[in-house]
């Protein structure tokens, strides 16, 4: 009866639970690509986007869109929408999910910067902000050797 009480420490609920947050993420990234599909023929989208964040944006998110983004806008704007779909998709059959989460995270804080929400105060509220880069770190630190996964890395 003793050894029935025990429990063995194999993490296997939490890898569950992780494996589930991989592919929920995932299937958020898919959507989000196809929403940005049209900054891969016509990067000026992705332009006038920046120039709207660039009107209301603290000194550090002017910056950022000054020195970082807008030089780079021919390449991000096809580089975003890619991104997202890869990382999707790996997020979602369990492809080398650490790396996917850690680029997506990357992509996503960088983004948060562009737009300066990252700066708001509504950041810590938003269900897309916060929450999204939290589920991504977690993953980029403990994704590894999922339950359901296309590769065990």
């Amino acid at each position: 009866m003793a050894n029935a009480l025990k429990t063995k420490p194999t993490g296997g609920s939490y890898a569950v639970g992780l494996r589930v947050l991989a592919f929920m993420l995932g299937v958020f990234f898919v959507f989000n690509a196809l929403d940005k599909a049209a900054w891969i023929a016509d990067s000026g989208i992705f332009e006038e986007q920046l120039r709207g964040w660039f009107e209301a944006a603290p000194p550090a998110t002017r910056w950022y869109i000054e020195t970082v983004a807008m030089p780079g806008v021919p390449l991000f704007a096809r580089l975003v929408p890619v991104v997202e779909l890869a990382a999707g998709a790996s997020l979602i059959l369990g492809f080398w999910t650490r790396l996917a989460a850690t680029v997506a995270f990357v992509m996503v804080a960088n983004l948060h910067v562009a737009s300066g929400f990252v700066f708001d105060r509504g950041f810590l509220i938003d269900g897309t902000a916060f929450p999204v880069l939290g589920g991504l770190l977690a993953l980029a630190i403990g994704g590894s050797r999922l339950p359901l996964s296309v590769s065990r890395q």
